[in-house]
């Protein structure tokens, strides 16, 4: 890991961890913001998502709110640890959206001046998404698991190739000994038959 990375990743998840934290033991001052959000999401997620799942999202913005925070806290940790990092800030990118849309809604603002704050916090959220995308697809300069794939498949296509023209090579050098061999053994043969 280089020095750039073991200092980027701490630094793009403490909000996380420490925000999510503080939604975690005190999510009350969050509520009203994430109300309206939660009233349009969680019914969606409840019919979209399987049974199994659906039934255990939580009914209550307070506990939605603690369960972002608990998300962003064990995102943070992993993408800050370099365990699991890539799910992490996968994780976080994913909780990150609708904290932006509760949280800084600046389409809603009627004061110029509260507006403006609300756009920049709503901008500054995006380069957040953006540097944990960035963070989600970064492979460490190992090729992916995609990039892996697809060079295999075509690593095992030219093997197969050169296997094939290797086996016809060795096939041609086999028919052309056998029949040395039978020309030899024909005029042994010839050789040692008395003559008349």
């Amino acid at each position: 890991m280089t020095v750039v990375r073991a200092l980027a990743r701490p630094l793009l998840s403490i909000i996380f961890v420490v925000q999510g934290a503080n939604q975690v033991r005190n999510p009350e001052p969050l509520v009203p913001k994430a109300q309206p959000v939660t009233d349009r999401l969680v019914p969606l997620a409840k019919r979209v998502a399987p049974p199994q799942v659906g039934d255990r999202i939580p009914d209550t913005t307070a506990n939605l709110v603690r369960l972002n925070g608990a998300v962003q806290v064990l995102g943070g940790l992993a993408l800050a640890s370099g365990k699991g990092r890539r799910v992490g800030a996968a994780v976080l990118a994913a909780s990150l959206v609708p904290t932006t849309m509760a949280g800084h809604p600046f389409w809603l603002e009627k004061d110029k001046q509260a507006k403006q704050v609300q756009r920049v916090q709503f901008m500054k959220n995006l380069g957040l998404f953006g540097g944990l995308l960035l963070a989600a697809v970064d492979t460490e300069g190992q090729p992916g698991l995609v990039w892996r794939a697809s060079h295999g498949a075509k690593a095992a296509k030219r093997e197969t190739k050169r296997g094939a023209k290797l086996a016809k090579r060795e096939t041609k050098q086999l028919a052309k000994a056998a029949r040395r061999e039978a020309k030899l053994a024909a005029q042994t043969a010839k050789a040692e038959l008395p003559f008349i």
